[in-house]
């Protein structure tokens, strides 16, 4: 199973109460206030580990509390301190307050952590309260209390490239030759279901991250076809890898599909479509493949890649272009809030980059 999305509730543990004691010992005559402060709550820490995918694994709990701390003691002693909670999600997840609405911390990176619940303070005890007025006193602060809050995390998979297309295009056969991923694949639209990460190996030393996206449809970015699930996480990709079925089962026209795609990711996000592009068509082994490749280079004004996960058509050359566009790619500035609103209700817009590929592509 695969999760992105669970709210849960979490609970910092109270702080122990301080200790009224006073010193009763022998031969010891008017012994003074002895009592120790009270340990402090556990807090509830997320942090982002590594060889962890999704948020599958928290869907068993929803409530995460930390102990609370021991209170003090007389001679002194202090209660005991708890533990912290710790969570861990994936690298890419993101926490909100779900009553404030706003984020608390985008973990990115494998290591990064946030307190989301801070556990109380532990209680003064009488000790703690003496002064040369009043040497005996007899009050103790009781333990403060944890914080508590219900909080969101929201998986956005984080990879190098994305792979990107209509249903059916042959994403996850790409992504399952070029990698050790094993995504689900099979003769019918819609088997993708959620994203898969692939390492795609470059040489001995160097390796990227892919992800093949769910298929996109018309409609995408209003969530038709859950496409609010799936179009998040394009939005950590630094390069776009867009298939083109030469050949549609629905009998569509492809440069009309990757026309849709490309206004499903304007209308989702304007700064969507200044990510970097490579267009591909796949399934190359089909009659007309290369003829719809022309006609998509005519249109962008640029080559388009041909290629097989079939047969292994092009397949090496992808992965150099990919590579070598992902030591050159820095991504744009986010475009505001407000400017993107502008801009899409401007209308469609072209691609802001359409990598030209060598042209051992269509050999």
């Amino acid at each position: 199973m695969f999760l992105d999305r669970i709210t849960i509730f979490v609970k910092g543990g109270d702080g122990g109460d301080g200790c009224v004691s006073f010193r009763r010992e022998y031969k010891i005559s008017k012994g003074g206030p002895s009592g120790g402060d009270g340990g402090s709550g556990g807090s509830i820490i997320i942090e982002a580990a590594e060889n962890i995918d999704n948020l599958a694994p928290l869907s068993g709990k929803k409530h995460w509390r930390a102990e609370n701390g021991k209170p003090g003691e007389g001679s002194y002693r202090q209660g005991r301190s708890a533990h912290d909670v710790i969570i861990q999600v994936p690298p890419g997840t993101i926490i909100r307050d779900t009553k404030l609405g706003h984020v608390i911390r985008d973990l990115t990176t494998a290591g990064d952590r946030v307190v989301v619940a801070r556990g109380g303070q532990g209680g003064r005890g009488n000790d703690a309260f003496k002064t040369a007025t009043n040497r005996a006193p007899r009050e103790a602060e009781s333990g403060g209390k944890g914080e508590e809050r219900k909080i969101s995390l929201e998986l956005k998979v984080i990879a190098d490239v994305g792979v990107i297309g209509k249903p059916n295009a042959g994403k996850s056969t790409l992504l399952s030759r070029l990698s050790r991923a094993h995504p689900e694949i099979a003769d019918y639209p819609f088997t993708t279901k959620y994203p898969n990460l692939g390492m795609v190996q470059v040489g001995e030393d160097n390796a990227f991250a892919m992800a093949d996206i769910p298929g996109l449809i018309e409609g995408a970015h209003t969530g038709l076809g859950l496409g609010h699930e799936f179009l998040k996480h394009v939005e950590r990709t630094r390069l776009l890898v867009h298939l083109v079925e030469p050949d549609p089962m629905d009998q569509t026209n492809p440069l009309e599909n990757y026309r849709q795609i490309r206004e499903e990711l304007r209308l989702y996000d304007v700064n969507l479509a200044n990510h970097p592009e490579i267009v591909a068509v796949s399934k190359a082994e089909l009659p007309g493949s290369a003829e719809v490749a022309a006609e998509l280079s005519a249109e962008l004004g640029r080559p388009v890649a041909v290629i097989s996960a079939a047969t292994g058509k092009g397949l090496p050359q992808l992965v150099a272009e990919i590579w070598r566009m992902l030591q050159e790619i820095k991504l744009p500035d986010p475009i505001p809030a407000d400017v993107a609103a502008e801009v899409a209700l401007a209308g469609p817009s072209k691609p802001a980059m359409v990598v030209a590929v060598e042209e051992e592509f269509d050999e």
